[in-house]
């Protein structure tokens, strides 16, 4: 997938599920949204989808490594979600509208993840399916996003280099609202995943002190292929 057509993507085709922003009118679909405190805030959760791809043989034939995204979005959690959290779970619907699918698939493009995902969080957030990943396209929608990450050649780039160029894009972000984590090859850190805190009502936060990068100070951006 060419630059232009994915941050087109995360542009023009989101605006068509624009309604109902994040933080606003949450209509409750699971009554197992209680389970889990989501009174403090959000997090958006990107994938660097060269670098995951190349980590992770097992996704390696997804759709997302085999058309070559720069990003993908992994998921939007509570911010006091952790991995494996049986009470987040639900059995819940992930069917979405075709249109609606068709979207989604800009930023989520492997539909069996989309419905993974919707059944390991649905249950500890307060909307349905639909108002789940409609919020997530908002989200992408509204995030500007370094022209660095979506090259098609690597880079080697400072971590405070790459955060300033977060804040300068995106009015509001705090210092501490992103997050960013590397894996190491065999020589160098490589950035896989970019953490974004928000609050309840869709603005950016400080994140938690359970959310943090580990990336060291150099690092590379894979670039897409």
């Amino acid at each position: 997938m060419s630059k232009g057509k994915y941050l087109q993507y995360f542009t023009t085709y989101a605006l068509m599920f624009i309604v109902g922003t994040f933080g606003c009118y949450f209509i409750s679909s699971s009554s197992q949204a209680a389970k889990l405190d989501i009174s403090e805030g959000y997090v958006l959760n990107i994938q660097m989808t060269p670098a995951v791809c190349a980590f992770d043989q097992n996704q390696r034939k997804q759709r997302k490594c085999l058309e070559g995204y720069a990003l993908t979005i992994g998921s939007l959690v509570p911010e006091n979600f952790t991995r494996n959290n049986e009470a987040c779970a639900t059995d819940t619907s992930a069917v979405l509208s075709p249109l609606q699918a068709k979207v989604v698939a800009r930023v989520i493009p492997d539909e069996s993840y989309r419905v993974q995902l919707w059944h390991a969080v649905g249950g500890c957030v307060p909307m349905n399916a639909p108002q789940y990943f409609r919020t997530i396209i908002n989200y992408a929608q509204n995030l500007k996003i370094p022209a660095v990450l979506t090259d098609t050649i690597s880079h080697a780039m400072s971590k405070q280099s790459l955060e300033e160029q977060f804040l300068s894009l995106n009015k509001g972000l705090p210092a501490k609202g992103i997050q960013l984590n590397c894996q190491k090859d065999s020589h160098n850190a490589v950035l896989t995943h970019i953490s974004i805190c928000y609050k309840n009502n869709g603005q950016f936060k400080t994140c938690p002190t359970n959310i943090t990068s580990n990336c060291p100070a150099q690092f590379n951006i894979q670039g897409t292929y």
